[in-house]
């Protein structure tokens, strides 16, 4: 019977060869606990962003964009739904775990949480916030959903299998969400009676979206990508995000608002993870 030191070894020899993992039985515990905490942190920002949209189905402008909204949120359950899934796989009890946490606590619209949880549960800090007007919801779209897709991509070329395999029906329809935000921060943008209540928003989701990537070269990005759960550091997730972010709100007269990164105000355990 191999010890643990020597069973995580091997995986990192399976995973430096370009090859997944499969199951639990070809784990180590490290790498377990790492891909729990990843998808876990994917999960519960899934079904915690469906319940955050859920109101606007009946607050939407018109009644197409109602069935847009209540697409969006099946569409957030569904991916809810495929992460449990892979989690149960792994002897995590999803209904208990839901059980355990109010995936719908959202704090007051004026709180800054900068880079901090709310709450013990693993959603990404974002989705604490409340969604307050219409702007918001469309720059919620604009922005998170984007910044959530730079993400997924490093996921094409994880190590566990499963995961990369659910990941492209899943990122199929983040994109349309974010097609959906960018219609229509086009039609702010471009109307005058709306146009800077589109650049408030902006300020705002701009902000706390540049905030969930994470500080540059933590020490736990570092393990994920040597265990290729992730690809890239959190700094290049987050450059690719603003850069192209920049190139569209640029030519609709939108200006991203100045970012300041909180790194050495905070302790390391009130960051988010990787």
């Amino acid at each position: 019977m191999p010890t643990e030191n020597e069973k995580h070894e091997r995986l990192l020899e399976k995973i430096r060869a370009g090859k997944t993992v499969e199951s639990p039985e070809e784990m180590s515990q490290e790498y377990r606990t790492h891909l729990i905490n990843l998808m876990q942190m994917q999960a519960d920002s899934e079904l915690s962003g469906g319940f955050g949209y859920v109101p606007w189905i009946v607050k939407a402008p018109t009644v197409p964009e109602m069935l847009a909204v209540a697409t969006i949120v099946k569409d957030e359950v569904r991916h809810a739904r495929v992460m449990y899934r892979l989690l149960a796989d792994l002897g995590i009890n999803p209904e208990e775990k839901i059980r355990e946490t109010d995936l719908t606590l959202r704090v007051s619209g004026d709180q800054d949480l900068g880079t901090m949880r709310a709450a013990r549960d693993k959603r990404v800090n974002i989705f604490y916030y409340p969604i307050e007007t219409w702007a918001d919801f469309v720059m919620f779209n604009f922005c998170m959903d984007r910044g959530a897709g730079h993400q997924l991509l490093d996921v094409y070329e994880c190590s566990y299998g499963p995961w990369r395999r659910v990941i492209d029906g899943i990122f199929k329809e983040e994109k349309m969400h974010i097609a959906h935000g960018e219609t229509w921060i086009k039609r702010l943008a471009g109307d005058a009676a709306t146009h800077e209540e589109c650049q408030q928003a902006l300020n705002k989701w701009y902000i706390r979206t540049m905030n969930i990537f994470g500080r540059p070269k933590s020490p736990k990005n570092a393990i994920y990508r040597a265990l290729r759960l992730k690809l890239r550091d959190n700094d290049e997730v987050r450059s690719a995000f603003a850069d192209e972010v920049r190139g569209i709100v640029g030519p609709l007269g939108l200006t991203l608002p100045a970012w300041k990164p909180k790194w050495e105000e905070l302790p390391q355990e009130a960051v988010i993870p990787g």
